[in-house]
């Protein structure tokens, strides 16, 4: 039996409205569709349970609070963490500047070296390049294996006591490689490194534990999580946070302020000023308990299976390309010869399957492939083998158009 005939769905597309009958959604990997428990968790925040946080003294402010903080509990239960030291962010990208200008940017000189590796999401490379610019620190970059994992042969061989920073994608973006994440740890601080992990590609389709793994900083984002946008989780070692300057200056973040000194809060209070996205909290929250619902074991599981049956059923046509190795988490990149990845989205959007096309924010990867950009995949707990089979034939279909 074939690989596609014998995957099995998990059965949750009903949780799902904005996935109508018919339409294949592919895209998981740049934002999930939300489930119903948490659109009704956030219509609800933002309804009958809506007051500000951390303020108000009125039943309501307080039991927002109550909510809000209990929205940290369940992410630092999620991530193998204690809550004082998860910070609610916008998304990774913010969490990733914040470790670049807060920690990186008051420990590292100049001379200091930062080690990304090739697959990296822009987004775990532009704030290194702009706080190693500003104070003179140069940056390596870590190859890949021939089937696009990051060589940690190489890493080992390449990092120094030099390297003060190594920052590294988890899963990656594009290529859906896993890190040995535990061995990466263990290279960096082997040389005196610290080490952030973008987990954006992670936290959805595997547990995670970063207690376990060992790093120093962890970066997500609520939105591939099947969570609300806008909302997103820096964890960071308590004593490199404590260590840590304030990010931005506002309301929240303050011990006590005067026009002669102002004295901060302690983490995680001290990275968060303003006004938090207060329902991104509560969505997050719901979103976490909606996943561990099901089991991120059960969803690692059935997303292997479909990347599994789409290598083996794209593998049969000729003129695609695959990218990544055999067992991605969740990702299938491809082209298709003698036809620009926006072509081939296009066609296969007339046939209600949608795809991401183009350089997923990772261009030196796609200096790496030698291509301009490449056609993606990614499932979801709502993707089933009838996404396999349309993407399959609307492939076959792009190559008749194409000859």
């Amino acid at each position: 039996m074939s690989v596609l005939a014998s995957t099995r769905r998990l059965d949750v597309l009903a949780d799902f409205p904005a996935i109508p009958a018919g339409w294949h959604y592919l895209d998981t990997a740049a934002t999930s569709q939300k489930p119903q428990p948490v659109l009704d968790a956030i219509a609800r925040a933002y309804g009958e349970d809506y007051a500000t946080v951390h303020r108000g003294v009125y039943q309501r402010s307080a039991d927002m609070t109550l909510a809000y903080e209990a929205a940290r509990r369940r992410v630092a239960g999620f991530i193998g963490a204690q809550p004082e030291e998860c910070v609610f962010v916008r998304g990774a990208t913010e969490g990733i500047n914040l470790v670049a200008q807060s920690w990186a940017g008051t420990q590292l000189k100049a001379g200091d070296r930062i080690l990304l590796s090739t697959l990296e999401h822009h987004s775990n490379i532009v704030p290194w390049q702009l706080v190693a610019e500003r104070i003179g620190a140069a940056i390596d970059v870590v190859p890949l294996t021939d089937d696009g994992r990051v060589d940690l042969d190489a890493m080992a061989a390449m990092i120094g006591p030099q390297h003060k920073l190594v920052a590294l994608a988890h899963v990656s973006n594009v290529l859906g490689s896993v890190l040995d994440a535990r061995r990466a740890v263990e290279i960096a601080h082997a040389a005196g490194a610290k080490i952030l992990l973008d987990g954006c590609q992670a936290v959805p389709r595997m547990a995670v534990d970063v207690a376990a793994l060992g790093c120093d900083f962890y970066v997500f984002s609520g939105h591939k999580l099947y969570g609300p946008t806008g909302i997103g989780v820096l964890w960071g070692r308590a004593d490199l946070l404590d260590a840590m300057p304030p990010y931005q200056g506002g309301g929240s973040m303050i011990d006590r302020v005067s026009f002669a000194r102002t004295t901060y809060a302690p983490p995680p209070g001290r990275f968060e000023a303003g006004t938090p996205h207060i329902v991104g909290a509560v969505g997050l929250a719901a979103a976490i308990d909606y996943v561990e619902g099901i089991g991120l074991d059960r969803i690692h599981a059935h997303e292997t299976a479909l990347v599994a049956a789409t290598r083996e059923r794209l593998g049969a046509i000729n003129s695609v390309r695959l990218f990544g190795p055999a067992d991605a988490a969740g990702i299938v990149s491809f082209a298709v010869e003698g036809v620009h990845p926006h072509d081939v989205a296009t066609i296969l959007d007339e046939g209600a399957v949608a795809i991401r096309a183009g350089h997923h924010c990772a261009q030196p990867l796609m200096d790496a492939l030698s291509v301009p950009a490449t056609a993606r995949a990614s499932f979801g707990v709502y993707s089933s083998v009838a996404d396999v089979e349309a993407l399959a034939q609307g492939i076959e279909r792009v190559t008749r158009i194409f000859g």
